[in-house]
């Protein structure tokens, strides 16, 4: 069980602490609520960009990585669809300089033309390297463009096309800047060997004189069910035909999400799964196969895909596949089976209790969604789940109009 305490500053900056007393070190995350959600279709990847640009130094502090590694500290960031992440790990009595950090870029990033050129040529060959030139390399971009029509989950944190980074203006970048980066928009959270007290008050003087801002509330356009069969074939160089296909599910905070992460370990956690046991050791369908869930805010996807053995038609993985789901409408799932799947489920969570960085990153995530106490009741939920919801969850889901089918085949 992870405890906490929380305050909302006088600016909107949201504060977690979590005292843990086993830990020499501290993690200070802070989170912003915008990621490729919050961007215009015309301007895509901007979230990304910034996550870069936020290590570019700022008007008093050229080089951010240089003051981090004095205090014999690390630090890292990551963009999601629906959020951006920023966490520094340094040792307990060096807290002062990673929220001084914070702080400092929350306010003074330094943008300018040359480094904008500089950042915005990294994304782009991040982006070419991710998604041009690796095999299967656009597979992520082509499956959210099939399943989502009107939703901003249509494209990757990364963006719809390197084009919106590459041409984006100075003053596009800065107006994104001043929108999203502001306290009132921002969640720090900080798990270390100190009192609750504290951190609230070091958080009062590093931020609390920063200018609150304005908390956008983006209207993002919502997902319709989807009624129709969707398929789109392409060819690629690649090694071997790939097949996958993805049902829309509900958000992260729904019940459903929580049944459908029970069933992908079901179906592909681990060697004794059913996909690995059937599909690829006993009717040697695939020469790989998985199963797993997009994890994002808002609509899910869950996904099974899988490359094929040599001489299997893309038709015969299909059938596989779908015998596998239509097993789950009618059989019900064995008690060793699912205890199986609980206490690996569980065992992963209180593992990643363990560590300062997990539990400040997890505040942030949680109270992003908007139920920070969540993060105590997950194994409370994932235990309470009895195989015959999954049945009822797999008959109403695992149908043909609402699966959308991507096959990308071996060019010859």
């Amino acid at each position: 069980m992870i405890t906490y305490k929380e305050k909302t500053l006088s600016n909107g900056l949201t504060v977690l602490a979590n005292r843990d007393p086993e830990s020499k070190m501290a993690a200070v995350n802070l989170l912003y609520r915008v990621g490729a959600v919050n961007e215009d279709p015309e301007h895509t990847g901007f979230a990304h960009l910034f996550e870069h640009l936020m290590f570019r130094g700022t008007r008093r502090v050229p080089d951010f990585d240089f003051p981090v590694q004095r205090a014999c500290g690390e630090s890292n960031a990551f963009t999601s669809n629906d959020y951006t992440d920023y966490y520094i790990v340094l040792p307990k009595d060096n807290i002062d300089t990673a929220l001084w950090l914070e702080a400092d870029r929350l306010t003074g990033l330094d943008i300018h033309e040359q480094g904008l050129e500089t950042e915005k040529s990294v994304v782009v060959e991040e982006y070419n390297q991710r998604f041009v030139n690796q095999p299967y390399g656009d597979h992520w971009l082509l499956l959210r463009s099939l399943v989502y029509r009107h939703h901003p989950y249509r494209w990757s944190a990364i963006g719809l096309t390197p084009d919106h980074v590459r041409n984006a203006t100075m003053e596009q970048v800065r107006s994104f800047y001043e929108r999203y980066y502001v306290p009132a928009n921002a969640i720090l959270s900080v798990s270390a060997d100190m009192e609750a007290e504290r951190v609230f008050d070091l958080a009062e003087q590093w931020f609390g004189d920063i200018p609150s801002g304005v908390r956008p509330m983006d209207m993002i356009p919502q997902e319709p069910p989807q009624t129709e069969t969707r398929r789109l074939e392409v060819e690629r160089n690649v090694p071997a035909d790939q097949v996958t296909l993805a049902f829309l599910m509900g958000s992260r905070a729904e019940r459903e999400f929580f049944l459908c992460d029970y069933l992908t370990d079901v179906l592909a956690g681990g060697f004794s799964s059913r996909l690995y046991e059937i599909l690829i050791k006993q009717k040697q369908i695939f020469s790989s196969v998985n199963a797993f869930i997009s994890g994002d805010v808002h609509s899910n996807m869950f996904v099974v895909t899988g490359r094929l053995a040599p001489n299997v038609t893309v038709a015969q993985a299909e059938e596989a596949v779908w015998e596998e789901l239509e097993r789950l409408k009618t059989e019900t799932i064995g008690l060793n089976e699912s205890e199986k799947v609980k206490n690996k489920f569980e065992a992963n969570t209180l593992f990643g209790e363990l560590n300062v960085m997990n539990k400040a990153m997890n505040l942030g995530f949680y109270k992003m969604l908007g139920d920070t106490e969540l993060i105590n009741r997950e194994i409370e939920i994932f235990r309470s789940i009895d195989p015959s919801e999954i049945v009822e969850m797999a008959r109403k889901n695992f149908v043909p109009e609402r699966c959308s089918t991507l096959v990308i085949k071996s060019r010859p």
